[in-house]
């Protein structure tokens, strides 16, 4: 087994989508990044890199790539869990936080969930987004930004039955 962690931030911008886990909430301000900008699944992409010492998410999808301009991040997640598969591990579990004054996740969390579950096949629970404030701190407190964490763990995939059985 082997863990990852994941960090992701980005500028709030009034006229851009704000996209968190997939699903796309409805608020005056977005964020601002190369891609969609959805810090959750970057910083959970980054923790399954990471957990498999396959470099990060910039390697991989560069800002400097005009493909990657606009990118909807389930690609990118698919695509980080392809190379998890390549490397031989299959995802156990994410647990996240993400960080942002307004607009609350709460409601949204169990669709966030859901969305998740599906593009990884984990469960739902197997699966936590949490979501936190800065309290008026920083550039997230001013309401200009919004930040997320992820932690994974994976396993190595069984190989043949001997794997399964502890070399029986």
């Amino acid at each position: 087994m082997k863990v990852g962690i994941g960090y992701d931030c980005h500028r709030l911008q009034k006229g851009r989508r704000l996209v968190i886990g997939g699903v796309s909430i409805p608020h005056h301000k977005g964020s601002l990044g190369h891609s969609d900008g959805d810090v959750l699944i970057h910083a959970i992409c980054d923790a399954i890199l990471g957990a498999v010492s396959a470099e990060d998410i910039g390697t991989h999808f560069p800002d400097t790539d005009a493909r990657y301009f606009g990118l909807d991040s389930e690609r990118i997640l698919t695509k980080c869990l392809e190379i998890l598969k390549e490397k031989g591990f299959r995802l156990v579990n994410v647990d996240s936080v993400v960080i942002l004054e307004e607009p609350k996740i709460g409601p949204y969390r169990k669709e966030i969930i859901r969305n998740l579950s599906r593009i990884t096949g984990l469960r739902e629970d197997d699966i936590s987004v949490k979501a936190k404030t800065k309290e008026g701190f920083c550039f997230v407190g001013d309401k200009e930004g919004i930040e997320a964490y992820a932690v994974v763990l994976v396993e190595r995939e069984p190989q043949n039955w001997m794997d399964l059985t502890g070399g029986v």
